[in-house]
């Protein structure tokens, strides 16, 4: 493994969009290797078996945090992070959604319904590169199996949850092995096996510990692969995480059925946040009934939603909103019922992104990018535009600011 080489690369430029690269100028093509490992959260850099990570980290740019967008969920964090978008611009506001326009319920377990192009607004990189002459390939991403504004990918994969992360590895491995120029100049890949172990037994379980180290071993053999095809002078490393991870608790507990009958609800999101439009009430009397009436959970009418969280009023809120506190969750009586005896109540995501414990990580490295540099805590929509200054594109309109990046590039 030449980690170290990256640092020696000669830094090659662009052609211009209206010239025809010639076949040295698509030899020497940065490349972005964009890589998500959903549920890191930014504290495992220095305490999880991770000796890559730390590895490209020394080598490269390692922000003190990835501060995610609100609400703190998958979906909408690695849209923005794709796209420079804020989900109120980018429309995907929460991974659970209802749109009076659109038919279903936007699901992460309903494929056929989150693959309808209309729910997905904006221009995710892997269209800007595409569009602008460049090959790009998507090991999973949201929204990466969805013909966004007509478009997929140079290269895919129909996003199956299962399929091992060495798998996941393998293909993006064969995709940069391919000769100039059908060789991708954007790759992305994501890592689903520290948040489910998050979810499963908690932040701090030995189960995110094995899984950090399977994560950290697939991205050695990635690393190992860019070496090995001299790739190391052109590859720009971007790992990130969506969100961070909080521990929950049998004593951090909010039962919705005790100060409203779910049955009066259309329930659309339910854990660290809450969000329900009401059925058989009026909005004022499902209001009534539940703000203010427990110490650990704030309650607004959608439009009322403070400013911060950019969502107010969205068509795809529904009109009642509750957000617990670090470590809480709002459930049923059902749910509850339905928990097996004993089994851990495990983590979860999805509140304030001001809480520390929902930050995230992130470690830019490459040829273009300064050594050892360690900055302060960024927001994730920044991140589309140093991608786009990194592989010389003309990013689209976005919510990021340049001047927040551009400090970190040689």
């Amino acid at each position: 493994m030449r980690l170290a080489s990256v640092l020696l690369a000669a830094i090659c430029l662009l052609p211009t969009a209206d010239q025809t690269p010639d076949r040295n100028a698509v030899r020497s093509r940065p490349i972005v290797v964009l890589i998500a490992i959903d549920g890191w959260r930014w504290d495992y850099l220095d305490r999880m078996p991770a000796p890559t990570l730390r590895g490209l980290a020394r080598l490269g740019v390692r922000a003190e945090a990835l501060v995610p967008v609100f609400p703190t969920l998958t979906f909408p964090n690695h849209y923005t992070i794709v796209t420079g978008l804020r989900p109120a611009r980018h429309g995907i506001i929460s991974n659970t959604m209802l749109d009076p326009g659109i038919p279903g319920r936007f699901a992460l377990s309903d494929q056929k319904v989150t693959g309808n192009p209309a729910w997905w607004s904006g221009e995710p990189i892997w269209q800007t590169a595409t569009r602008q002459g460049l090959k790009s390939a998507t090991m999973f991403w949201p929204g990466s199996d969805v013909a966004i504004g007509g478009r997929y990918p140079t290269y895919w994969r129909p996003f199956v949850d299962a399929l091992p992360a060495a798998d996941r590895t393998t293909q993006a491995i064969d995709w940069l092995r391919q000769p100039d120029p059908d060789r991708p100049s954007l790759l992305t890949l994501y890592f689903s096996d520290l948040d489910t172990a998050g979810h499963d037994e908690g932040p701090d379980s030995a189960a995110v510990a094995t899984a950090a180290a399977t994560v950290d071993a697939q991205l050695a053999r990635l690393v190992k692969a860019v070496d090995d095809l001299d790739l190391e002078a052109r590859v720009h490393w971007v790992v990130v995480s969506d969100h961070g991870m909080s521990a929950l608790g049998a004593d951090r507990v909010i039962v919705l059925d005790d100060y409203i009958d779910p049955s009066a609800l259309q329930i659309v999101d339910i854990g660290a946040w809450l969000t329900f439009n009401p059925v058989t009430l009026s909005d004022d009397d499902a209001y009534n009934r539940i703000a203010n009436k427990h110490p650990h959970l704030r309650v607004f009418r959608s439009s009322d939603l403070p400013a911060r969280y950019g969502l107010a009023g969205h068509p795809r809120l529904a009109r009642i909103v509750g957000l617990a506190d670090d470590g809480w969750t709002v459930t049923t009586r059902e749910r509850l019922s339905k928990r097996e005896t004993g089994s851990p109540w495990g983590g979860a995501h999805g509140f304030d992104p001001a809480f520390t414990s929902m930050h995230g990580l992130l470690i830019a490295s490459g040829p273009r990018l300064r050594t050892g540099m360690r900055v302060p805590a960024v927001e994730n929509v920044h991140l589309y535009a140093l991608m786009c200054d990194v592989l010389g594109l003309q990013p689209a309109p976005h919510d990021g600011d340049p001047t927040i990046v551009r400090g970190w590039l040689r």
